[in-house]
């Protein structure tokens, strides 16, 4: 019966190994995915795709990195190996539950943070309960705990914090003032300087340093990058910068995203170099101590576990399977697709909606950051600061609102440097055989490169700071529950051996499956959610198609309408006023006969795709109106004006008018003409003239004010110049909210809903 337990103990954490491989990529798989998706340089296929061969590759390197589990917290030759056991198996179980319930809120947490802590709560536990027995003090502990070597894992995780965050945003800041926000339009030897350093460093830290462990590079490569590193890394930097060069002149190839996929490949494989002693670094540790005693044939609790000091290498084969598992997991937990949101929202280039809200802390930090701002910018030389500025200016795109989301949080250069920067850092450490939080280094590398990039501007970084706060503090959070949650369950195994194993694996069973059925009832109600979304979307496109022509007829009606007032008012011709007034009813009608016409879509739609359609249609006939009323007023002014017999309008005034009158003529037509071929991707140059259209207006108005002050005797006149401009200018909003509307509801991918027409 004593061998049978250890036996099932074995097999125990052989599947906990497995489920622990699958929760803790679930919640890591934001480290190296977080850039390439923030981006989005490369498709999500291509991404997995990239990260699942590095993930490979690096489950082959980690081998040495299992020294952690078996002495880097505790020393091995104070414990027999009953206790050894009780301590691995209280650490799987608390790591599972663990990283199950920050998975469950969708919130990543640092595997390495949670194994160290783990460790050494159920060591600290089960020496407690030697000590206690040898009548001994809380001082003999230090023979028991690894004291230097945890103490050195923790202070380098925590160091890793300050090191990646400064790192990141030094890096980033001089990659920006080198290349600025306009990286497209650079001259193409700057993008092949920057791809030069980013693969030369990406290939130096990884492929040598990262798989010398693995035996795949051993030898002449090896051997002259250790000895002679100065001049393999100038001679990589050299043959990958004339590469990028010819890439990017001859073959038109965007070197950041090539540096991207490099980064995505290299960030995986240091992720499951270094990370896979946290999922199996302990079982492996374990079956090595049930292979030494069960040969031994002495008493597990009389044999000593001196073993585990010595180096044993991990086989190959066992890595392979733990990388196979973690590829799968990769593809095909929905979790592991959950959990990129809070870092890709914290370093998103943009304003938008907020997760996080601030705190007193968060704005004292700010209050204090722009103190130190503002007394910083004052000992800097204007010349020099116009420099900057200009290169930190990000080119202005209209994006309509309800794009924003779709758009890459960030660009390509920043994505470049967070994958550099964070995939040298762990590959650095995991060199040193130290173990390093993947989850520290790429979130805070994140953050740093999002503030050198001014992302945390003054509407958000209050709420960024506390964003990045409240995930620090979620990290220390991690270590108390799993230094604590350790030696509880450590407590209860030493009490109740296989009773108290029986009940726990039960209950972790219990909880795991619990969680997973709750993830999958939100999944469900997510899919239904976009199921609708899809449905809405579909009726959306069905009310465009059917409303364009008569949009595109009444768009027509009123640029002759407007065109008529002004020359009608030019010309003091009552006539063509008057006609011009019956015009403006006309068309009032149509848009009677296009509220009739989509009311009648609408009313053939099923009820559960008519939301969203319904709001389209709403905004739409209020932006109608709203033109209609604009034309109107502008009619029934000019009409006013001639049918009193006022002075006619000055020359200056009329060659004004006739200026807006031929610029809003443009307007008109390019919409018509949209309207009419259905390309309302065209709707966008549009709309990039909006500022361009209100500064002509302003322009006028300013000249007209000088005027009135100077040379201007006709208070009528004035009264009637100011009125046409400001409701041009309402027009003209009016206008550009209809393409607006149509430019951000339109989808080509989405098939319209037609309607169900009655013969």
């Amino acid at each position: 019966m004593g061998e049978n337990i250890y036996i099932f103990m074995v097999i125990a954490l052989a599947v906990l190994a497995i489920t622990d491989l699958v929760v803790g990529v679930s919640n890591d798989a934001v480290n190296f995915l977080n850039s390439a998706i923030g981006s989005k340089a490369i498709s999500f296929r291509t991404i997995m795709i990239v990260a699942s061969v590095g993930i490979a590759f690096g489950a082959m390197s980690s081998s040495g990195m299992m020294e952690v589990a078996r002495k880097g917290i505790f020393n091995p030759g104070e414990f027999v190996f009953a206790e050894i056991m009780f301590i691995f198996m209280a650490v799987m179980i608390t790591d599972i539950l663990l990283l199950d319930f920050f998975n469950t809120l969708g919130m990543p947490t640092s595997t390495t943070v949670s194994i160290v802590f783990e460790l050494l709560g159920a060591s600290v536990a089960i020496s407690l309960i030697k000590i206690i027995k040898i009548d001994g003090g809380f001082s003999d502990l230090g023979a028991y705990i690894n004291t230097d070597k945890a103490a050195q894992i923790i202070f380098g995780i925590l160091l890793s914090v300050f090191i990646a965050f400064t790192i990141g945003a030094i890096v980033q800041f001089v990659s920006r003032l080198l290349i600025s926000f306009d990286y497209k339009n650079k001259s193409k030897w700057v993008e092949a300087v920057f791809g030069g350093l980013a693969i030369s460093a990406i290939e130096y830290f990884i492929l040598v340093k990262g798989l010398k462990s693995a035996d795949l590079f051993n030898g002449a490569l090896t051997d002259f990058a250790a000895s002679r590193t100065g001049l393999f890394t100038l001679i990589n930097f050299i043959v990958w910068t004339l590469l990028s060069w010819v890439l990017a002149h001859f073959f038109n190839k965007n070197i950041y995203r090539i540096v991207i996929g490099l980064g995505t490949f290299a960030l995986a494989m240091a992720f499951a170099g270094n990370d896979l002693v946290n999922f199996i670094g302990v079982p492996i540790a374990a079956l090595q101590s049930f292979q030494d005693w069960s040969v031994s044939g002495i008493d597990p609790s009389q044999f000593g576990m001196s073993g585990l000091a010595a180096a044993v290498r991990t086989p190959t084969l066992l890595l392979l399977l733990s990388g196979g598992i973690m590829v799968v997991t990769l593809w095909f937990s929905s979790k592991a697709k959950s959990v990129v949101k809070t870092s890709v929202d914290l370093a998103r280039q943009d304003e938008g909606e907020e997760r996080f809200q601030p705190n007193f802390l968060s704005r004292q930090i700010v209050k204090f950051s722009i103190a130190a701002s503002e007394n910083l910018v004052k000992i800097i030389p204007p010349s020099i600061r116009k420099i900057t500025d200009k290169q930190f200016t990000v080119p202005y795109e209209y994006v309509p609102k309800s794009k924003v989301q779709d758009m890459p949080a960030f660009d390509m250069v920043r994505a470049s440097v967070n994958l550099m920067v964070a995939s040298v850092l762990i590959s650095i450490a995991t060199s040193m055989k130290l173990p390093l939080s993947t989850t520290y280094v790429t979130f805070m590398v994140a953050m740093g490169t999002s503030l050198a990039d001014r992302a945390w501007g003054a509407e958000s970084a209050v709420y960024r700071v506390a964003g990045v706060l409240n995930v620090i503090g979620g990290w220390f959070f991690t270590a108390l529950c799993a230094f604590t949650a350790a030696a509880i369950i450590a407590y209860l195994l030493h009490l109740g051996k296989l009773v108290s194993l029986i009940l726990l694996l039960v209950a972790t069973a219990f909880i795991l499956l619990r969680n997973y059925m709750s993830h999958n009832r939100k999944t469900k109600v997510i899919k239904a959610e976009d199921s609708l979304r899809r449905a809405e979307s579909s009726s959306i496109q069905g009310v465009i198609e059917e409303s364009a022509d008569n949009i595109g007829n009444m768009i027509k009606r009123s640029n002759r309408i407007y065109t008529n007032s002004i020359n009608g008012l030019a010309k003091h011709d009552i006539e063509m006023l008057k006609k011009n007034r019956k015009g403006v009813e006309k068309m009032s009608r149509e848009i009677e006969d296009l509220k009739n016409n989509v009311f009648y879509f609408i009313k053939n739609l099923d009820e559960s795709s008519v939301g969203g359609a319904s709001n389209f249609y709403i905004n739409l006939l209020g932006l109608l109106q709203d033109i209609s009323q604009s034309l109107e007023y502008i009619s029934t002014l000019g009409h006013k004006h001639v049918h009193n017999n006022h002075k006619k309008l000055k020359y200056t005034q009329i060659k004004e008018l006739k200026e807006l009158d031929i610029t809003l003529e443009d307007l008109f037509s390019n919409t018509q003409e949209i309207f009419q071929s259905r390309n309302f991707e065209e709707i966008e140059s549009i709309l990039r003239q909006r500022e361009e259209l209100f500064n002509m207006v302003s322009d006028k108005l300013e000249k007209q004010v000088a005027r009135t002050r100077t040379e201007e005797s006709s208070p009528k006149n004035t009264t009637l110049y100011f009125s046409l401009l400001t409701e041009s200018k309402d027009l003209v909003k009016s206008t550009l909210k209809l393409l607006e509307l149509y430019y951000s509801e339109h989808d080509s991918t989405v098939e319209p809903a037609r309607v169900q027409r009655q013969n």
